[in-house]
Order: C-alpha cells, then sequence, then structure tokens
C-alpha cells in the first residue's frame, strides 16, 4: 500500500478520500485552488498545495501544476476522484511518464473507453447489445443528419469525448436537427474541446441502470450488483438506488453479466461503472463505461460493506481484489439523494452565496457525504453539488421512509442560497417512484406539469 498520496480534487470527494488514506495511515497532499484553501478537505490534510485560481481550468484541470505539486512533496500516487481530470488518458499518461501512480485505469484503457464512440465499438464487439445508433463519431452534419432520418426521431446526440450529461441534446423534430447538431458540437468543443459527436436513437421511456464494477491487474472482476439512476434531469443523475427495483433476477445477470464481459474485453483495471438502458420489454443496451469511482458509490458501499476507495488503492497498488464473485454479500437497499445549490422554481439555475445555516441530517443507518458546513461561501466556478444523503434499509419501503425522515432533518440556507431538498422529497412521494415505475423521463414530466410550465415545442425551443 502507498505511504503518501496527491487527492487531486474538491468538495465532498476529495474529504471522502482524506478519510480513507487517515483509515489506512497514508499521508494525504491535497491541491486546492484559491477559493477552497480553507476547505474541509484541505483542513483534514497533512499537507496542502494551492495550485492556481478558482476556476478550474487554472487549478483542478491544470495537469501541469497537479504533477509538480506531485513530485514537489513526494508523493507515490494521485487519486483524482471523479469530473474534472479523471478519466483523462493525457493525465494518467503524465503521471506514469512521471514515476506517479495515477488511481484508476491505465491510461490506454481510459483513451479506449473515455471516447463514448469507441467505447460502443467495444462493446458491440464484446457481444453486446448497444443502441441503434452511428457507428463511430460522425464527420459532417450531413453524415449526421442522413443517420438520424434513418434511424427515426426523436435521436440523441452525444459528445464522443463526454459525461456526466454534458454535451447531449434530445431532437424529434427532423427539420431542426442541423441546428441542434451544430450547436451540440460547439458545446461538446466548448466543454470537452473536442467536438466529436455522434447520433443514437433515442429511447423515452427506459431505466437507467449501471453495474459497478472491481477489476485488478491480475486479471480478476468482480461486479458489485446494479444501481438505478434512472431520475435524472437533462441527463444529470438526483437519486440512484440499489437494487435496482422492478427487475427480475434474470435480466440483473444478464446486465451484470455484459458488463463483466465488456471490462475483461477492454482490459479494465480499477474501479468503474457500465452503463446500460433498460426498455419496457425488458430488452437491455450498453451506452457508456466511467472509468472512475461515481458520485453514487456510496449506495453500493451500504449494501456491501466494502470501502471502494479503499478497493481503488489496493488495486492501484498491485494488490489482488479483496473478495471474489461468489464471497461478495449483498444485503438490504440502499438509497442516495444529491443535494444541490439550485433553485428549483427557476429551472435549476445555480444559486451561488454563503452558507448561513449547515445542519445535515443524522440518525440510525444514515450517511452524509459533503463539505458543507456554516460559512463556506459557494462560488460559481464548480459543480452545484453540495451534499449526498445515503440512507440503508432491509427493504425499500423503509428505505424511503427514512430518506424522507433523512431529508426533513436538513438544515441549510444563507443570502440568495436555494437547494433542491424540496424537490427531491417530491420525488420519493410520486407514485410512480413509489410504485418503482418511473424512467428517466419522470422529472421532465414532473416539471411540465406544474402551473405555467411550458410543454412541448415550447419547452424545447426555451432549453435552446
Amino acid at each position: 500500500m502507498f505511504s503518501s498520496v496527491l487527492i487531486a480534487n474538491r468538495g465532498e470527494i476529495a474529504l471522502r478520500i482524506v478519510r480513507t488514506c487517515r483509515e489506512l495511515g497514508i499521508r494525504t497532499v491535497v491541491v486546492h485552488s484559491a477559493a477552497d484553501r480553507d476547505s474541509a478537505a484541505a483542513r483534514l490534510a497533512d499537507e496542502t498545495v494551492q495550485i492556481g485560481l478558482a476556476r478550474a481550468r487554472s487549478s483542478y484541470l491544470n495537469a501541469f501544476a497537479i504533477v509538480q505539486a506531485a513530485l514537489q512533496t513526494g508523493v507515490e500516487a494521485i487519486h483524482p476522484g471523479y469530473g474534472f481530470l479523471s478519466e483523462d488518458a493525457d493525465f494518467a499518461e503524465a503521471c506514469a511518464r512521471h514515476g506517479l501512480v495515477f488511481v484508476g485505469p491505465p491510461a490506454e484503457v481510459l483513451a479506449l473507453l473515455g471516447d463514448k464512440s469507441q467505447a460502443r465499438q467495444v462493446a458491440a464487439a464484446a457481444g453486446l447489445p448497444i443502441i441503434p445508433g452511428s457507428p463511430r463519431a460522425c464527420g459532417t452534419t450531413t453524415e449526421a443528419k442522413q443517420i438520424a432520418d434513418e434511424l427515426g426521431y426523436p435521436v440523441i446526440t452525444k459528445a464522443a469525448a463526454g459525461g456526466g450529461g454534458r454535451g447531449m441534446k434530445v431532437v424529434r423534430d427532423p427539420r431542426t436537427f442541423s441546428r441542434s447538431y451544430r450547436e451540440a458540437r460547439a458545446m461538446a468543443r466548448a466543454v470537452f474541446g473536442d467536438g466529436r459527436t455522434y447520433v443514437e436513437k433515442f429511447i423515452e421511456t427506459a431505466r437507467h441502470i449501471e453495474i459497478q464494477i472491481l477489476a485488478d491487474s491480475h486479471g480478476d472482476v468482480v461486479h458489485l450488483g446494479e444501481r438505478d439512476c434512472s431520475v435524472q434531469r437533462n441527463r444529470q443523475k438526483l437519486i440512484e438506488e440499489t437494487p435496482a427495483p422492478g427487475l427480475t433476477d434474470d435480466l440483473r445477470a444478464r446486465i451484470a453479466a455484459a458488463a463483466v464481459t465488456c471490462a475483461r474485453a477492454s482490459g479494465y483495471v480499477g474501479a468503474g461503472t457500465f452503463e446500460f438502458l433498460v426498455d419496457q420489454d425488458g430488452s437491455f443496451y450498453f451506452m457508456e463505461a466511467n472509468c472512475r469511482i461515481q458520485v453514487e458509490h456510496p449506495v453500493s458501499e451500504l449494501v456491501t460493506g466494502l470501502d471502494l476507495v479503499r478497493e481503488q488503492f489496493a488495486i492501484a497498488a498491485g494488490e489482488r481484489l479483496s473478495v471474489t464473485q461468489s464471497t461478495l454479500e449483498r444485503r438490504g437497499m440502499a438509497i442516495e439523494c444529491r443535494v444541490n445549490v439550485e433553485d428549483p422554481e427557476r429551472g435549476f439555475l445555480p444559486t451561488p452565496g454563503v452558507l448561513e445555516e449547515f445542519q445535515p441530517p443524522a440518525g440510525p443507518f444514515t450517511r452524509v457525504d459533503t463539505h458543507g458546513r456554516p460559512g463556506l461561501r459557494i462560488t460559481e466556478n464548480y459543480d452545484s453539488l453540495l451534499a449526498k444523503v445515503a440512507v440503508w434499509a432491509p427493504d425499500r419501503d423503509q428505505a424511503i421512509a427514512r430518506m424522507e425522515r433523512a431529508l426533513s432533518e436538513f438544515r441549510v440556507s444563507g443570502h440568495g442560497v436555494h437547494t433542491t431538498i424540496g424537490f427531491l422529497c417530491e420525488v420519493l412521494g410520486h407514485p410512480m417512484f413509489r410504485d418503482a415505475k418511473h424512467t428517466t423521463s419522470l422529472v421532465e414530466q414532473m416539471i411540465s406539469a406544474r402551473p405555467g410550465q411550458p410543454t412541448g415545442p415550447e419547452r424545447e425551443r426555451r432549453s435552446r
């Protein structure tokens, strides 16, 4: 195991990694921007290094500054968390070039699966069902339009280098495709520095199911079961749960087996997820792979008892997995809600400000991952995630009741600060969610049903 690690991230995930390091006796170095010099992770770290100004491109996306900080502080490894450089093949290669262990998949795997279009080809070659779409990134708008017309509308355009729901556009009208596709390419270029885009058939009423896997460098691969991530807005996940309700045991097993097959075919090493859509007739399709620790990893930890960050470190250090598929046990039910600093009444706009009151919930089988505290300044420079509330219970009904209780205890306030707590409670109480009949369209349906909300073409026009 490592004796020292640099954590190249911020917020709750940086704090989460620091805590596991302390349990393992690993010295921690936290790099931070000027805005995060007094963050919870920085306060708990053994050493800190400021690597840039508040903007992410000047700090958490500054690979050169991060590598230099690692070399100057004498660490052995870099844990990238999620987001930022966590799936950047060039960054992983730079770490290896300087004798630093990148806690994640090898650079060649990141390059292979980080390209969403290329990942589809890998999955198809491994025998996985994929969503009908372009075989590779489209060269021109004319080519993309021809493919979309052949697929039939609605279709969705996706950034080949994308992730986290960014760079995606649903197109329902062939007359607007060319404009939407150009906008999607421009967005992909601006966000990811890569304008390559591909087209898929848009499956309207589907469940989003992902499989958590662990793979070591000795050829061992296990899955930790599935998570249902269907409650999402604009492809951004809001609520996750495991096990996924409403799936047959046979379907669970087939999706998990597909994920393991794809992990083996790609030479995967580390923690990651393979993501699928499940349609109403029970057919499932590979979507993409996320080559990092997931935001929603706590629910898998709660039902398995594993520390996934600890597993990441062990894998990166060359150790074998601590479990096999036959010894892995999953117990009960877990749900996670993401609390974002956003205003649901104003289209979920971020609401930066200073937290005057911050009191997270507690109680039996209740976990809160957060960097929040009274006096914390929420800036517009970063993602709006403030906290993740995760609960465990023997069954789903009890888990929902426990989550509702936990959210009711949460106290967050500040001048101009709003959170999504109230909206999350609405989702938990919705009949479709209660009966596990919800799909990825639930949140949009709820928003459309509100008085004064635009519907149909008008809503799509306003969202552009």
